[in-house]
Formats: C-alpha cells, structure tokens, sequence
C-alpha cells in the first residue's frame, strides 16, 4: 500500500506542524520562567517562598527523572524484535511533545499566577511524570496504532492525566509522591480501555506480536540497568522535604532487589524450560517500582520494603501465565508489553500499601515529617484513618477516570481516516526508520531498507 504509506506521512509531518505551532503560541502567550529559575524575576505579587528550597536539589531530580524517562521507557520496549527501534522513535516523538503539552496543562492548574504560568525544575519533574504515565499506556497499544494516533492519545492522555492529578492532589489530598495511582495505575488502565475500544480480531496472535531477537535483548538488559540507577530518584522527585528522600530511596532500592530475586522463584514452576529471560527482570523490576510508587516516602521499614517488593515480583510472571490471555480471549482487550501485570495491578497494590501506611502514621513514628507529609492529620483537623480513607477513594476515582477516557480515546482514534490498514506490517518496523534485517524480527523474510514503525 505505497500510497497509504505516503499518505501516512504527510498527515504525520501536518500534524506535527500544527501542534507544534500551536504550543509555541501559547508558549509565548503564557509561559514564563518560574522565579527559582531567575532570581530577579521574584516581585511583590509572586510568593517566592518556594525559592527557599534547594535548586541544586532540584535540579539533578529534573535531570533523572528525564533520563528515566527518556532511557529507560525507551529502550524497555525494544523487546519486542518487531517493533523494537520503530517504537524508540515513537517514544521520542511522544516525549517531545508531551513534555510541551504537560508543561502547558498542568500549569493552568498548578502553575498560574496572575494570567501567566511559571515554569522551572518542578513544574519540568512534573511534566515528566506525565509523559511517563502516557508511555505507559502507549505499551498497551504498540504495534496497533499509527504515530498520528499515538499523537492524539497523547494530546487527550495528558488533559486526563492532569485531570486526575489535580483532583486527587489537590482537591483531595492524596499522597502519591512516586505515582502507584497517578503514573502506573492511570497509565496502564487507560491504554488497556483505549486498547480495548481499537479492537481488532485478526491481530490476536500476540505471540507472534511479541517474537523477540538477540539485539533488542541488549535494549532491555540497558533499560533495566537505567531503571535500576534512575528510579529511586523518580520516586523520590517529588517528596515534600529533603529529609524525606532517604525513605523512598531506600524503600525502592530494596523493593527492586526482592522483585527481581521473586522472578527466580516462579521461574521453574510456571515455565518447563526454566531459562531466564532478561525481559523478565525487566518486568520484576518495573512493578517493584510500581509498588513503591506511593508508599516509598512512608514508614515502609527496611523489611516491609523486601516483602512488598517481594509479593510484587511475583505479579508479572504469574499475570502473563493466567491473566493475558483472559484478557485477550473473554475481554478482547490487546496488551502488547503487558502493562497490566506490570504497572497496574502493582500500581494497585501499592496503592493499598500507601493505605494502611496511612492509617498507621502517628506522630511518634514519623515525627517532624508527619507535617510535611500530611498536614491536616498533624494540624487534628483530621485522623490518620481519614487520611487513609482519602488514599484509598482516590483508587476508583482514577479507575474511573482511566477507563471513561480510555474510552473516551480510543473512539477518537478509530475515526475513519485515522486508522491503520489491516496490514499488521505497516504498524512494524518500516516506514520512516531504517532497519537492517539484523534489527527486527530474525526470523522474518528481509525487506527493503528505508521502511519502519512510523506510519
């Protein structure tokens, strides 16, 4: 289908334009630098109070956070030997302009102050969390859609990803400084519902969607090493006070080296070969980093953090044995890299954690943090039990959201016109990347040079 192929790229290169050209617009309308960015900026109508806290600090938190996000979400999903370096590309492409847009959104939100938004480290960390959350619901649907779908599941992802943001931080009060509920749980349910709605019954051969090579082994052995390094930072980016961070580093490292060790223990029962897979570490890895999400910053305990890590290693192997091909078969729902073993059911899970972690805070255990970490329990304006009960609304309160614009979502992107041929190897690597054979499936026939994923 050569004039699909080129039609596909000149509503891709349309679309980019445009978007672009709109953020830069509202860009120059609303966007200013934050006055911890730029010491003369700080007059007498902002409240410079914020600039009390270390930039250095917040600083190499910004920088982590991104390279999390960009290196590490990147190269995990070059697992997959069919899709492997179209779905780099397009994880790229969605970054570049998720960041743009996120920086636009939540700062109405969060960030505007007398007609203008104020951007700096925060407001940067912040937009990067949003963009994670969106590439996690972009595993739910890789291979299946087109880059001008994945464009517009962004531009509508990240409007509800702040949506549920502001009213769960802001308007309720949820703790959830590494996202169990806003990141993973948001993120994986809203690609499994947009998955669902873009259906289609001659794609259910996912085990020939998911065929892997030797190369795209290494993307996953240097993703996880990136996760390993960079995402004690990413749950600890957002902790209210300095003093707060060693918990939720701490907490992660711990939960990452008992979810890996957990992989080992299921291996030889739920798989007769018994070889390990580095895309299983992967998995282990990721969903102990879910179930840190929000309870890292509490008062998990050195042994609590094993043991939490320890039940969630256990989700993804027995999830992809039991629960993928429920979903596939009775559900019809599609999850190309399994983002609901690894990201939504520990997201979940660790939402529960953060819950009875809640409930459980006193001020003898925590101390000074207890006022930082939750005020109006400190103030007596509420118990610890209230507290808990907010944590624990917020968990339908994101399903719903996640599931409604899902919905919402995928009916947007099965309009007619911007659906993909029933072709599934227009949707792989071929298109606007170049890929040797050597780089995608190896056991596919060779094709032309100067094909790949972004169609």
């Amino acid at each position: 289908m050569p004039e699909y192929t080129t039609t596909s790229r000149f509503r891709l290169s349309g679309l980019c334009f445009l978007l672009q050209i709109i953020t830069i617009i509202l860009f120059a309308v609303f966007v200013r630098y934050s006055p911890e960015s730029s010491p003369s900026f700080c007059s007498q109508q902002l409240n410079c109070s914020w600039r009390n806290k270390d930039v250095g600090f917040q600083h190499p938190r910004f920088r982590d956070v991104h390279l999390q996000a960009l290196l590490g979400f990147g190269l995990l999903v070059a697992f997959l030997g069919r899709y492997g370096p179209g779905s780099v590309a397009i994880n790229i492409l969605i970054m570049a302009f998720a960041i743009q847009w996120a920086v636009l959104i939540q700062g109405f939100l969060h960030f505007f102050l007398n007609g203008k938004i104020y951007v700096g480290a925060q407001s940067m960390v912040s937009a990067n969390f949003c963009t994670a959350a969106i590439l996690i619901s972009t595993g739910a649907v890789l291979g299946r859609v087109n880059p001008v779908q994945m464009l517009l599941l962004t531009l509508l992802g990240v409007i509800l990803f702040t949506l549920n943001e502001y009213i769960l931080l802001s308007l309720i009060g949820v703790r959830d400084s590494g996202g169990s509920l806003t990141v993973h749980t948001f993120g994986a349910y809203f690609g499994l519902m947009v998955s669902r709605i873009l259906h289609q019954p001659h794609m259910e051969k996912s085990k020939k969607q998911q065929d892997t090579g030797n190369q795209p082994d290494v993307f996953a052995v240097v993703g996880t090493i990136y996760l390993w390094i960079f995402w004690p930072s990413f749950t600890s980016a957002t902790t209210v006070r300095e003093n707060a961070e060693p918990w939720a580093v701490l907490n992660t490292y711990f939960s990452l080296a008992a979810s890996t060790l957990a992989t080992l223990v299921l291996l030889p029962v739920l798989h007769e070969e018994g070889t390990l897979q580095m895309v299983q570490i992967q998995d282990a890895t990721l969903a102990g980093a879910a179930m840190m999400g929000m309870a890292g910053e509490m008062l998990v305990t050195p042994f609590g953090s094993l043991v939490a890590g320890f039940l969630a290693g256990l989700i993804p192997p027995l999830g992809f044995r039991f629960l993928t091909p429920v979903l596939c078969s009775r559900l019809k729902t599609q999850d190309t890299c399994g983002v609901h073993n690894v990201h939504g059911l520990p997201g979940i899970l660790g939402t529960l954690l953060g819950t009875l972690l809640t409930a459980l805070a006193t001020a003898d255990a925590y101390g000074g943090r207890l006022e930082f970490m939750f005020p109006l329990v400190a103030q007596g304006s509420w118990t610890a039990t209230d507290q808990a009960l907010c944590q624990l609304c917020a968990l339908p309160i994101t399903l719903l959201l996640a599931t409604l614009g899902g919905s919402l979502t995928g009916a947007v992107l099965k309009m007619k016109g911007l659906r993909s041929p029933p072709d599934t190897q227009y949707l792989e690597n071929t298109v606007l990347w170049e890929v040797a054979e050597e780089g995608c499936d190896h056991r596919a026939s060779r094709k032309e040079p100067g094909t790949s994923t972004l169609v």
